[in-house]
């Protein structure tokens, strides 16, 4: 299944699993799971709002067998490892390793400013990519994380881990201070002048606990932003870890409803419901989370909280699932990527 910007390896081994899915006739499975060890994190940035849990809260690390258990019971092929700052976690070099034994394919989420100092307890694997949050150029970067010199600490550790032979991936946020040319600059040093390994975008979502609330897009800001980000073939020049379905979802192209479930978020409460972006409690064990989550009453048109969502958390898997159903959309999948 070649529908997202990844490698052929991961590819075919992703095609498989969702083909195990439909042979089993499972109409509910995860594709990703959202992995929160901690809620601790080295930044506090504006539009975020891990950290504003307790501070007892805050010092919770989440034991590596309970992570991996959790891994165990859902069956995703893919692990996105969040926080938080997942590099504050004592164990998460063990965490990496015991997953990447077990075949998943794992994505270290981080700001960067600690990975430097970590990459020592790291090595290099096929299953296994550090993903570096840059939310723009120098000042924009530091601005969203509230610090000067973060972003300048991020390029040279994207550098080192590129030098040491570590997959390197970037994951940026884009908010209604950016505007398209705004984005083709950060896009095209993260492409050409970094040299990434693949880039993810996202547009902000109003997460109600961040200390920022008048800076995330609307669906109509959205859609307009990235058709002209994207157009005069941009967009095929970069590096994007998305389906091209899903780009087409971010300039207006298609529409698609939610499916939440298939990247669920699995953090210190347990299974979040319905994602990892709203808190309508939580489950304790994944079959439990689909089994009694009311999934039909979540998305834009369902629920108010999500009227100007377009994460891929909850977008992209549906493009991936519209992808597999469509022999001409496959064969563009292939080709792009």
């Amino acid at each position: 299944m070649l529908t997202m910007g990844m490698p052929l390896r991961q590819s075919m081994r992703i095609g498989r699993y969702l083909m195990e899915q439909k042979l089993r006739r499972r109409t509910h499975f995860p594709l990703l799971v959202e992995l929160e060890p901690l809620f601790a994190c080295n930044l506090a940035c504006a539009g975020c709002g891990k950290i504003q849990h307790p501070a007892d809260v805050l010092k919770r690390r989440m034991p590596v067998e309970q992570a991996l258990a959790a891994m165990e019971e859902c069956g995703a092929p893919m692990v996105s490892i969040a926080g938080g700052e997942p590099l504050m976690h004592p164990e998460i070099d063990r965490l990496v390793n015991e997953l990447v034994k077990r075949r998943k394919y794992v994505f270290l989420c981080t700001n960067a400013a600690l990975l430097r100092k970590k990459l020592d307890k790291f090595t290099p694997s096929r299953y296994f990519s550090f993903a570096v949050h840059i939310d723009g150029l120098r000042e924009r970067h530091d601005a969203s994380v509230c610090k000067e010199g973060v972003f300048d600490e991020a390029v040279e550790a994207v550098r080192e881990a590129k030098r040491r032979g570590f997959r390197v991936t970037s994951n940026t946020t884009f908010f209604s201070t950016d505007t398209p040319q705004t984005v083709i600059e950060v896009l095209d040093y993260l492409n050409d002048d970094l040299g990434v390994d693949q880039m993810m975008l996202s547009p902000a979502y109003a997460y109600d606990k961040a200390p920022d609330q008048e800076h995330f897009l609307g669906v109509a800001e959205t859609r307009a932003m990235f058709k002209k980000a994207f157009g005069e073939g941009r967009r095929k020049k970069w590096r994007l870890n998305h389906s091209p379905l899903f780009l087409d979802f971010l300039e207006g192209k298609v529409d698609f409803s939610c499916t939440a479930w298939a990247i669920p978020s699995y953090s210190l409460f347990g299974w979040q419901r319905p994602c990892y972006l709203l808190g309508d409690g939580y489950a304790q064990t994944y079959r439990e989370l689909i089994e009694t989550t009311d999934w039909s009453s979540y998305g834009r048109g369902r629920d108010a909280r999500c009227a100007n969502c377009m994460a891929h958390c909850g977008y992209e898997p549906t493009a991936v699932l519209a992808t597999m159903s469509s022999l001409r959309q496959s064969i563009r999948a292939i080709r792009a990527n």
